[in-house]
């Protein structure tokens, strides 16, 4: 079977699934002080529909799935949708993104389930500042999660961070250095105006190049070779267990590389993360839609997918939805 490809010639065998819009947490980057109104509980797919629809999505190549949120550990069930992908064919890889508070009492039993690893996004090691950027979180229960996924062999454990100048800009280098010590993957994202429109501003924004500088003042870096395609770019300091990534989706962006699709947790395919362009799958599947109308509309997602985003060269944002709607 041959796999489907943009007319890029991207390959797309990544989907990114979102299972709730609902959060345990309120980051500042990333939610209002009181929230966002959630989307309605009969408004989301089932685990069912998102099943059938990555049934469909792998006999078109799709080989690697991501579940995210808001908060995916905070959907009940979820060792169910996990067991249930990975029964499916041609699926390789399942993993997940988490805010970790949960994964000390779920990690084994996701790992049992067929979960592969597990990304912990985690902005703070201290804990009256991680209480403060996550409105009310304890930063406790994250390291504890996080060593519990160890544990369970969700491997490797990479821990995104979101560096905002002057509110945790000074941990750069502490994330950096945990990789000498231990086998985590520490990842640096740049700031994206994907949520709390009130935060985001170019003076917090931190630039790739200025992260990676000052990391790399600690000591030289060493390229490490992915074993799969991503958006990260990865070093290493000589001898290091750890592995430190960057990624910059504005200022250096990944787009001639990218390889998925995102579905929101109310059946919306996205072909890009920072397009407002949707089609919505639910319809199809909640109307008894045979498989080649699915697979008709997950062409057209991957048709219309655009060559790059423009992000870079907006002034204004206004028309982006907050992440937690779109999956992180």
């Amino acid at each position: 079977m041959d796999l489907i490809t943009d007319k890029y010639k991207r390959v797309i065998d990544y989907l990114r699934i979102s299972i709730t819009d609902r959060c345990n947490l309120r980051c500042i980057y990333c939610m209002p002080p009181g929230g966002i109104r959630p989307i309605e509980h009969k408004s989301l797919l089932s685990y069912e529909e998102i099943t059938r629809l990555v049934e469909v999505a792998a006999r078109l190549g799709v080989r690697k799935v991501r579940i995210t949120g808001g908060e995916p550990l905070a959907r009940k069930n979820l060792p169910f949708l996990i067991e249930s992908l990975g029964r499916i064919a041609g699926i390789e890889d399942i993993s997940l993104t988490t805010n970790g508070l949960l994964l000390k009492q779920l990690a084994r039993t996701l790992a049992s389930a067929g979960l592969n690893r597990v990304n912990v996004s985690l902005d703070s090691l201290y804990p009256e500042r991680y209480r403060r950027i996550t409105r009310g979180g304890d930063l406790h229960d994250a390291l504890d999660g996080i060593a519990e996924a160890e544990k369970a062999g969700l491997l490797p454990v990479k821990i995104n961070v979101i560096p905002m100048r002057g509110i945790n800009d000074d941990e750069i280098e502490e994330f950096s250095l945990l990789t000498r010590d231990t086998a985590l993957h520490v990842r640096f994202i740049e700031f994206m105006p994907t949520g709390s429109r009130d935060l985001w501003s170019r003076d917090r924004y931190i630039a790739t190049d200025e992260i990676r500088e000052r990391v790399s003042e600690l000591g030289a870096l060493t390229p490490v070779r992915a074993r799969k395609s991503g958006p990260a770019r990865y070093f290493r300091f000589n001898g290091a267990p750890g592995v430190i990534g960057f990624i910059s989706a504005i200022t250096h962006h990944f787009c001639e590389s990218c390889n998925r699709l995102r579905l929101t947790s109310d059946g919306k395919l996205r072909p890009c993360l920072f397009s407002e362009t949707e089609i919505d799958v639910k319809p199809a599947l909640r109307s008894g839609a045979p498989d080649r109308e699915i697979e008709r509309l997950l062409r057209l997602a991957v048709e219309i997918k655009p060559e790059r985003h423009s992000i870079a060269s907006q002034h204004t944002f206004d028309h982006l939805k907050p992440m937690s709607k779109i999956g992180g």
